[in-house]
């Protein structure tokens, strides 16, 4: 006998759609494996929220969203003025939050975790502002009210970058974390070593849908801190904020310095790092040569790495290529599934 699990959805953009794909296509089976039936019962977007207790169907959801309405339009069940409304009134088990990245208030993904975790459901993020901005209050929260919480999809998406770091290398010391985390950084930094401009690389990245029309958060560098920074408070368990990473990105960077390093055999990569120092650590996100044919220098296209260096493990390397959201919305299905059994 299954039990069934009633899931929220804040957020129906690319990363909860390929979410309700993968529920139409691998149900049954997660269900078998698990023995958990995971039902959509409330989806919200920018223009307000649907709710079903009996469950909604997700067919019909993408279906009308492909129209450009809004899901508080689909014609069935409840409707909520917004995501917020949704969190604070519905019955739902799990909450997963996947709105818009916002590193300057965290909303209005902060309010929904917030109101969520609140009354006792549990959460799981690819959000990253929520984490970023508020990881300490949610921790204590989550405590609080006997819920649980997990954001791996924070980080490289589907890499299982947290997972690792705070349950498969427990007991050890992590003096140093360095990495590759933003797909859209190291695609054009890839293309420029290859011969074409800054401009015509991020015009390719736009053009294949996985640099935003606003790039800034990838290409200066602030995508890549804010994943440091939950590595940092969630595995190394040093408080931080972003005012103290070292953040420079990749705007500046001009073909010509990029051939030189290639004609040396060394490569530009956008490198975040956590290195050990006193009693705390150095944050940095920079441009940084590194041998080509080094593991981060292997790092190529749409690819993100991430290296954790320890006294009992020694060092451990761990690679994804990621293309698209589909990696990150198995992600959150993995977290639900850690979460609940």
């Amino acid at each position: 006998m299954s039990r069934r699990i009633r899931l929220a959805l804040i957020g129906f953009g690319s990363v909860h759609q390929h979410l309700v794909r993968i529920l139409l296509e691998r149900g049954p089976h997660l269900t078998a494996e698990s023995g958990l039936e995971l039902d959509v019962v409330g989806v919200a977007d920018s223009g307000g929220a649907v709710y079903d207790a009996t469950g909604l169907d997700v067919a019909a959801l993408l279906a009308h969203k492909k129209t450009g309405y809004s899901v508080a339009t689909l014609g069935v069940g409840t409707t909520f003025a917004d995501a917020l409304s949704l969190c604070r009134q519905a019955d739902y088990d799990v909450l997963l939050e996947a709105s818009p990245v916002n590193l300057q208030s965290g909303e209005p993904g902060l309010s929904c975790v917030r109101a969520a975790l609140g009354r006792g459901r549990h959460c799981v993020l690819a959000n990253k502002g929520p984490v970023v901005l508020d990881y300490a209050g949610l921790q204590q929260l989550a405590e609080a009210q006997q819920a649980k919480w997990a954001f791996s999809a924070t980080v490289c998406g589907g890499l299982p970058v947290i997972n690792v770091g705070r349950r498969d290398l427990v007991g050890a010391h992590i003096y140093r974390i360095e990495g590759i985390f933003n797909s859209t950084s190291n695609y054009i930094l890839s293309r420029m070593t290859d011969g074409e401009s800054f401009a015509d690389a991020l015009a390719e990245a736009q053009h294949r849908g996985i640099a935003e029309a606003d790039p800034s958060l990838d290409i200066d560098g602030w995508d890549t801190a804010a994943k440091l920074l939950i590595l940092v408070q969630s595995v190394l368990h040093f408080p931080a904020a972003l005012d103290d990473v070292q953040v420079e990105g990749i705007r500046a960077m001009n073909l010509s310095q990029i051939i030189k390093a290639h004609r040396r055999g060394m490569v530009y990569k956008l490198v975040a790092s956590a290195a050990q120092k006193n009693d705390g650590f150095s944050l940095t996100v920079q441009p940084k040569m590194v041998p080509a044919d080094s593991f981060l220098g292997n790092t190529w296209g749409w690819q993100m790495s991430v290296i954790f260096f320890t006294d009992l493990y020694e060092e451990i390397y761990l690679k994804v290529d990621e293309k698209g959201p589909g990696a990150t919305a198995a992600a959150m299905i993995r977290d639900v599934l850690t979460l609940i059994s």
